[in-house]
């Protein structure tokens, strides 16, 4: 176990440079995005809590909040790259764990580490500050922790699984339904073994108290940061044809796992999974090996994001990568010695010929790049900014544009430079009433998914940039400063808008 989960971390350390020097590390706009959540929390114009937002889940940057204050880490991603690598580490250990401790083959333990960090695209995201790395970790650790507890016959507390479905949870949405599906397939286990079903239930409680507590504070903090209890719209255009059209979703989720990982991945997980099941049915001892199969679950999320009609994004099928390889490899435990290590060799041969771990033009790495040409455009701005920016806030909304505040960091502005969403009352008046009481620069996003809240905004009042003028665009960003007579005074609209108790920037 610790022998996979130190040659993983090896290997990925040595993939995140292989990037690194490709310069494709921050490719990603979210990749950038990420960093900029984490560092809000300290460096913001009101920094604290309220920074750590409500859409995203918070631990990725909770973790990385301290780290990502170091200039260098933030500007190049590094501290939350090794949060990635140890993240992948981690996992494939107590995948191993898992595997070796039910069935005792090291060929199916060392099979599961191979196919998924041969992957392409796996390896891609985890030399990158993307959270599915985290997810990944966290999710193959509930499993394997989750599979110990039901083996120990679910004894109170329920500690060590509790806590890592909660964390998983707290990563990344697509965890939801994995963790309620491996909590479900651990009281199948119990009833499988003979457990009754009060005592049942009340070890489902103990387990499922954990991620509830986690989601209800996380739920709490969208509240009183948002003043909504869940945000689950207004990030994205309803333009994918899979609208309303369920079987369509399910057939772009089955798309987006046959290009990243090819047939050879997906047809041996199917007949895992068949095998799988028919293990539990057909032995007790080996019932808990079922609880793998809990990874499939995370197709709902895209499924569900494509059938309200959020655009295809190959990187949202990506779990199912990891889960397709843990499958296969538990399923490989369960065949008979003699045959075992010449089916694993065979399927990671068969799963590794039409791929290449170090393949530029794997499809997540593709669309990592999709922002390119954009991030060009988006060089006159920076270019303005870096010759004319006098040290006074930029109103920028960071739903839209956290990637470009972050690449706004090469020329030595930071978050507490911009005015963003994270600043609550502040952020709404300027708004509601105008930004020219409050900044003396606004950025906006006008092109993707339809413009960002600024730029809906100066459509429907006319008099929003009133004071400003348009000094720079590209890349879909239009740069306003704000006008000044020719004695200095600068132009602004009613005095009003600075008596209404709030700070004016």
């Amino acid at each position: 176990m610790f022998i996979i989960g130190a040659a993983v971390a090896l290997v990925g350390a040595a993939v995140a440079i292989y990037y690194a020097r490709a310069v494709l590390t921050l490719s990603h706009y979210d990749a950038r995005a990420h960093l900029v959540v984490a560092r809000r929390i300290l460096d913001s114009l009101m920094p604290g809590w309220q920074q750590i937002g409500a859409v995203w889940l918070p631990l990725p940057h909770v973790l990385n909040m301290v780290p990502v204050q170091v200039d260098s880490w933030y500007r190049s991603g590094a501290s939350a790259i090794a949060i990635s690598i140890a993240s992948m580490a981690v996992g494939t250990a107590a995948f191993a764990w898992f595997v070796l401790r039910r069935t005792g083959s090291v060929s199916a333990a060392a099979a599961g580490a191979a196919l998924i960090m041969s992957n392409p695209n796996v390896l891609y995201l985890q030399s990158t500050p993307m959270t599915e790395p985290l997810l990944f970790g966290t999710l193959l650790l509930a499993v394997a922790l989750t599979a110990d507890w039901v083996d120990r016959g679910a004894p109170p507390p329920a500690h060590a699984p509790g806590f890592a479905i909660a964390a998983a949870c707290m990563t990344r949405y697509e965890a939801w339904p994995v963790c309620a599906a491996l909590i479900a397939l651990a009281a199948a286990v119990l009833l499988r073994r003979g457990s009754g079903l009060s005592s049942t239930a009340g070890a489902l409680a103990r387990l499922s108290a954990y991620p509830a507590v986690a989601i209800v504070l996380f739920l709490l903090n969208s509240r009183w940061t948002v003043g909504s209890w869940f945000v689950s719209s207004g990030f994205f255009v309803a333009e994918n044809k899979a609208l309303g059209m369920p079987m369509i979703a399910l057939d772009q989720v089955r798309e987006g796992v046959y290009r990243l990982s090819g047939v050879w991945s997906v047809w041996p997980a199917y007949a895992g999974a068949i095998a799988l099941i028919a293990a539990f049915a057909l032995s007790r001892s080996r019932a808990s090996l079922v609880l793998v199969l809990a990874l499939a679950a995370a197709a709902a999320l895209p499924w569900y994001a494509y059938f309200e009609g959020h655009p295809f994004r190959i990187r949202y099928s990506i779990p199912l990568v990891v889960a397709c390889a843990a499958i296969t490899a538990t399923a490989i435990a369960l065949l008979p010695r003699l045959i075992r290590d010449a089916v694993a060799v065979g399927i990671i041969a068969a799963t590794l010929w039409p791929l290449s771990p170090f393949d530029r033009s794997a499809p997540l790495i593709a669309e990592s790049q999709r922002d390119a040409q954009n991030s060009v455009g988006r060089r006159v701005v920076t270019e303005y900014l870096r010759t004319h920016h006098d040290g006074r806030v930029i109103m920028m909304s960071m739903g839209s544009l956290a990637h470009y505040m972050h690449d706004l960091s090469s020329i030595g502005l930071d978050v507490h430079d911009f005015l963003h969403e994270g600043n609550g009352e502040v952020w709404k008046a300027a708004l509601e009433y105008g930004p020219r009481a409050y900044v003396h620069w606004v950025a906006i996003e006008e092109t993707a998914e339809g413009g960002d809240a600024l730029y809906q905004r100066s459509k429907t009042n006319p008099r929003f940039l009133e004071g400003f003028s348009r000094v720079a665009e590209g890349g879909g960003v239009a740069l306003y400063r704000a006008v000044v007579t020719e004695s200095g005074v600068r132009k602004s609209g009613s005095p009003s808008f600075r008596t209404s108790g709030l700070p004016a920037f």
